[in-house]
């Protein structure tokens, strides 16, 4: 596995696009890779991105079970005579994880839930549109999620008023056409600090995405030391 990460430049056209249209980037992100490339690789891990953008630093972070080379990305949107890319192989820090680790980490995802279709009875009931959440919601969402994910959230502040140590750094509402049919994307970044609890199970959590919407820059989450 490999992760990457490319610098945007905020003046191109191509950084405006990648920054509004999903579909665009997952296409630019996809190839980065030969023909072929990624069915060698099966079982691995596979191909998640996401962008961070603060102010007029932009960042597109790619984790990918092949090496990607991201020249076009880099002529479209970067800055091609300056910065290129930096890629390191992931299992210098997959291979690093352990029970009780602190990490500062950083995710972008989309929380979600499927709401019924009718009110008829629970067992009649089938998974229908899928709903958005409200910040609480979303926060016990990613509550959920650590414990398959192999973490859980680290506390923070007094012990007679301890919360967990993570905050929304952004929310936003998408929508796009994918074909004939309309798509509505709810997303937020979370940050804040996580404690390792089941390495094996964080292993594939960071290689294999968290929730949904994988495809459109959500699931990828990163470690950082922490703060």
């Amino acid at each position: 596995m490999y992760l990457s990460r490319i610098p945007l430049n905020p003046a191109r056209r191509g950084t405006r696009h990648f920054l509004t249209s999903p579909q665009i980037t997952h296409a630019a992100v996809m190839s980065s890779f030969p023909p072929g490339t990624l069915d060698r690789t099966p079982g691995t891990g596979r191909v998640l991105w996401r962008i961070d953008q603060h102010g007029n630093d932009i960042h597109l972070y790619v984790v990918s079970p092949a090496e990607p080379d991201f020249t076009h990305i880099v002529e479209q949107a970067g800055w091609p005579t300056t910065s290129a890319w930096a890629t390191r192989k992931y299992a210098q820090l997959l291979d690093t994880l352990t029970v009780g680790q602190r990490w500062h980490f950083r995710l972008t995802a989309n929380p979600v839930r499927s709401a019924p279709t009718s009110t008829t009875p629970t067992a009649d009931r089938q998974r229908g549109h899928i709903a958005g959440l409200n910040r609480r919601q979303q926060q016990e969402w990613l509550r959920r999620k650590a414990v398959d994910a192999g973490f859980r959230l680290a506390p923070c502040g007094p012990p007679e008023q301890q919360e967990d140590d993570v905050q929304v750094l952004a929310r936003d509402s998408i929508t796009f056409r994918r074909g004939s049919s309309r798509v509505n994307l709810s997303i937020v970044t979370f940050e804040g600090t996580l404690i390792v609890s089941d390495a094996d199970k964080l292993t594939t959590a960071l290689t294999q995405g968290i929730g949904r919407a994988k495809g459109y820059g959500c699931g990828l989450m990163t470690l950082a030391p922490p703060r």
